[in-house]
């Protein structure tokens, strides 16, 4: 959009997943730039922190002290830092679309007397494909420029409403039918108060759920037409619109309508809904796939159905009228009361839509104009909705789809699908959500089959209390879905899926705290996801008894680096955390008697110390490295203590900053040094002379140290080589600079509350004097 004058609005969000107090994120948003679009400068954002460690620092409060508060929540992401822009955030794909306001835009365009044209979609082709060029030239038009009277919604909305285009997307027009089933989900995906009337300036707007919460998407009404035709997804009415936008503002979301071409049903439906997916290979249905799927039909859930493709021909047409590789909405499960004089019963039936919207439909029993109907009254008929049009939409025995059908997806709404009073009695499921991301060399440790790595996987401890209503057996339903984020939006990028899945255990002890590799070497797994596959999100359904369990999300391989939202669905409220550790250092451990290679290092560095140190028996940095060096480089292979080391070693001992080291201090950074090169080399079981980043975890453990994920992954980032290892200077420098600011920090807090108050000058000594 255009604008002739320059408008700058700062704007300061407070935000918080409802572990800790909220962090503040500042934007400062000008319009009317030389480009003529919209620009962001994003101030910095404060965040980081531990989950028990609070510091406060220098000047005002906002809640009238005279020190400020800032902390942050333990999050299972890759850790951010105090009052330091994030690149992450940089590269957010979604933060110009979401900050788009359409109150703004709206009365911006009123005021102006304009018709909006988006600058974060433009109308051109890169919005169309990103990995080739056009096959033929698209003219983007809005809609009273392709008919004469431009309707949003004409007689309401419904199923019939729908078309593919020339976009290979039919799964989004599966889900796009399902969600035309339930009124007050389509109106909240597709707000109806829009038109091209009373107010109208190009602009209309739609909501999405993304990756755990409903955002809006604005968009102008300029589409990609050839000939004067709408080229992908259109309503049956020529004159209606809002299909055609709708699709557009996912292809905005998800960065060009190429980006939509295949995928999965549950996909969309996840995306119009905040539902948790459930997939069931109908070849290896349980026994109550009928109960599942009336139940999930009362609770008004979205389903889909699909024959595996033909792989030598696209979208093959059966004899039985289905079609092989395409999605269908199923639109609804009943029980169907039958009465004719030889027989009556409850006959299982679904009704299945095929979006092309036309005579390809199903031809068996129960079909359009099929002898079975006569045995069906016409008052009951007519109570079902049922019509013989060309419509694409038909009905089958439960008995025939699940024989010709091979897939069903069913999306479960979330608790944040409907509000209160939209239940009409229907049940809720408890939602509980955790975001994380896998961090090559922090905690992607690939599946099981990589034991070793296995364990370093985010872990999240969920706690079963109830048993749901209606199971004879005492057992809670807990759905679990994991959900990679932002995948399909950066294709443009050449990333595809990850293969993803997770696996659950038992835990005997509610209070265990992280899991090692022995725990997974001696316990096998209660249940896991159905699968590791390439798909956006995997989810399970499990039956479970009370009681505290672990869940691993994880990609099959390891080192692979992914966002992720882990979704808890229970029929009962559940207790749901990440499996952390409070970062702290256990001081009363037990240190070996030294060896006798140990006792000689220890006489020949004392002999060096009293050579070097003057009358005051002191050294400095310098002095120091030298005496170590000539031992250490004896005893492993690396280039020596840098002085950058040194200086952190003296540092540790020297709180009067006198930049010296006395000779009863020595002795206690001896016997530190003695621990943790023991340590290094117990972990270093290659013999290499460097500790992987996965072993770097349990090495500072055996040394005392206890360390939160955030933390871990901060001390990875910082001590870590480009290939993920940390030789032992590195080792020992980490562990040196954890003791002084564990050290520091407990001197302040003096009442071990987790929080310290530092003023500015002893908070820059503390942290650069180390």
């Amino acid at each position: 959009m255009s604008y002739t004058t320059r408008t700058t609005r700062t704007v300061r969000t407070f935000y918080s997943d409802g572990r800790g107090p909220p962090k503040v994120e500042t934007k400062t948003y000008t319009y009317g730039d030389d480009s003529g679009g919209s620009s962001v400068n994003g101030g910095f954002n404060i965040g980081g922190g531990g989950r028990r460690f609070q510091i406060r620092v220098g000047g005002g409060g906002q809640d009238g002290s005279d020190q400020p508060n800032y902390s942050a929540p333990a999050f299972s992401q890759r850790p951010q830092v105090i009052g330091r822009a994030s690149r992450k955030e940089k590269k957010d794909p979604f933060s110009g679309v979401i900050n788009q306001s359409y109150d703004e835009i709206k009365k911006r365009c009123q005021e102006e007397g304009c018709l909006f044209e988006d600058p974060e979609f433009e109308a051109e082709d890169s919005s169309i494909f990103f990995s080739r060029a056009p096959p033929r030239p698209f003219e983007w038009k809005r809609p009273h420029e392709i008919c004469d009277n431009p309707v949003f919604i004409a007689d309401g909305a419904s199923r019939f409403d729908v078309q593919q285009g020339e976009l290979g997307d039919c799964w989004l027009l599966a889900a796009i039918a399902s969600l035309t089933v339930n009124q007050r989900l389509f109106a909240k995906v597709v707000p109806p108060d829009q038109s091209f009337e009373d107010g109208y300036c190009g602009l209309f707007r739609f909501h999405f759920w993304r990756q755990g919460e409903w955002v809006e998407v604005v968009v102008d009404d300029r589409l990609p037409t050839y000939y004067g035709q709408l080229t992908f997804m259109h309503s049956v009415d020529k004159n209606e619109f809002w299909s055609a936008l709708l699709e557009k503002a996912y292809a905005k979301l998800e960065g060009s309508y190429e980006s939509l071409k295949g995928g999965s049903t549950c996909e969309a439906m996840v995306d119009f809904t905040g539902g948790v997916s459930e997939f069931f290979d109908l070849r290896k249905a349980p026994p109550n796939l009928f109960s599942i799927m009336l139940k999930a039909s009362q609770r008004g859930s979205l389903m889909g159905c699909s024959i595996d493709a033909d792989p030598n021909q696209l979208e093959a047409r059966l004899s039985n009228g289905l079609v092989m590789g395409h999605a269908y909405s199923i639109t609804s499960v009943l029980l169907m009361d039958i009465e004719t004089p030889s027989m009556s019963g409850k006959i299982p039936m679904v009704r299945v839509r095929n979006p092309w919207g036309n005579e390809a439909e199903w031809k068996g029993r129960w079909s359009d104009q099929s002898r079975e109907w006569s045995l069906i009254p016409d008052s009951q008929k007519e109570s079902m909705g049922l019509t013989f049009d060309d419509d694409g939409e038909f009905w089958m025995s439960f008995d025939d789809f699940s024989k010709n059908f091979e897939k069903l997806e069913i999306c479960n709404l979330g608790p944040d699908s409907l509000e209160e009073d939209e239940l009409d009695g229907k049940k809720r499921w408890e939602g509980h959500t955790e975001n994380g991301e896998w961090i090559p060399r922090v905690n992607a440790g690939g599946c099981r089959n990589y034991l070793d790595t296995f364990w370093t996987n985010p872990q999240y401890r969920v706690t079963l209390t109830d048993p749901d209503d209606d199971d004879d057996d005492d057992l809670c339903t807990m759905l679990v879905g994991v959900l990679q984020k932002d995948r399909r939006k950066k294709r443009k990028e050449g990333l595809d899926m990850l293969t993803i899945g997770y696996v659950i255990y038992k835990l005997g002890d509610e209070n265990h705290g992280p899991l090692d590799v022995k725990f997974f070497k001696y316990n096998a797994s209660c249940a896991k996801s159905p699968s590791f596959i390439n798909l956006r999100e995997v989810c399970g359904r499990h039956k479970l008894s009370p009681g505290t369990y672990v869940i691993i999300p994880s990609t099959f391989e390891p080192h692979q680096n992914g966002d992720y939202l882990l979704r808890i669905f229970t029929e009962k409220a559940n207790e749901t955390n990440e499996l952390d550790e409070e970062t702290g250092i256990i001081e009363e451990q037990e240190i070996p008697p030294p060896t006798d290679e140990e006792q000689e290092q220890e006489q020949a560095l004392k002999a060096s110390f009293r050579r070097v140190a003057g009358d005051d028996m002191e050294i400095d940095a310098y002095e120091l490295r030298d005496i170590l060096n000539a031992v250490f480089t004896k005893e492993f292979v690396f280039d020596g203590f840098s002085l950058d080391t040194t200086r952190s070693m003296v540092a540790m001992h020297d709180g009067d900053l006198s930049g010296k080291l006395g000779f009863d201090e020595f002795k206690v950074l001896w016997a530190d040094l003695r621990r943790w090169k023991g340590v290094f080399k117990e972990y270093d079981r290659d013999r290499s002379g460097n500790l992987s980043s996965y072993e770097l975890r349990s090495a500072l453990h055996a040394s005392g140290f206890r360390l939160s994920n955030r933390t871990f992954s901060a001390l990875v980032m910082r001590y870590s080589s480009k290939n993920g290892n940390i030789e032992f200077g590195d080792f020992i420098l980490c562990a040196i600079r954890m003791k002084t600011m564990l050290a520091s920090f407990r001197n302040i807090d003096v009442d071990n509350s987790g929080h310290a108050a530092f003023d500015l000058d002893t908070f820059i000594q503390t942290v650069m004097y180390s």
